[in-house]
């Protein structure tokens, strides 16, 4: 196998962990209010203020942000507020009920995640977390 095939296959594989993760905690997305992409949108609000900001750093659609953007905030999850600066932009915060549901969110993809490393020994979940650090810097 060369390293551009491990690479591929190494992706692939992360990114089916991943997709089963989201997809079995998708349902207590759904009891909290939520469909998983609008998780991912008030995930990332309080880090990114404008829904520009927003659709870069998920690499969406500006159409797409604004229709997860007005569904949070129909369910009183984000705010916008007027940019003090820029009275012609948006500023959006996270509301104490959206923080509340991410909350829960973030519990409940820990719970699955934690439930998937189950099924690796605590040496291994400790090279992994190495291995995922020393990526990410």
């Amino acid at each position: 196998m060369t390293t551009h095939d491990d690479g591929a296959l190494l992706w692939k594989l992360n990114q089916r962990l991943l997709t089963r993760v989201m997809n079995s905690a998708a349902p207590q997305f759904e009891a909290f209010g939520i469909e998983t992409k609008e998780f991912f949108v008030l995930d990332e609000v309080d880090a990114c203020r404008y829904p520009a900001e927003l659709a870069a750093k998920l690499m969406l659609p500006k159409a797409s942000i604004t229709m997860y953007l007005r569904n949070l905030v129909e369910k009183g999850l984000v705010q916008r507020e007027i940019d003090e600066n820029d009275l012609r932009r948006h500023r959006l915060a996270t509301t104490e009920k959206g923080r509340e549901v991410l909350a829960q969110a973030l519990d409940a993809l820990a719970t699955e995640f934690s439930a998937m490393m189950g099924k690796i020994d605590a040496d291994d979940r400790v090279q992994l977390r190495r291995i995922l650090l020393d990526l990410l810097k």
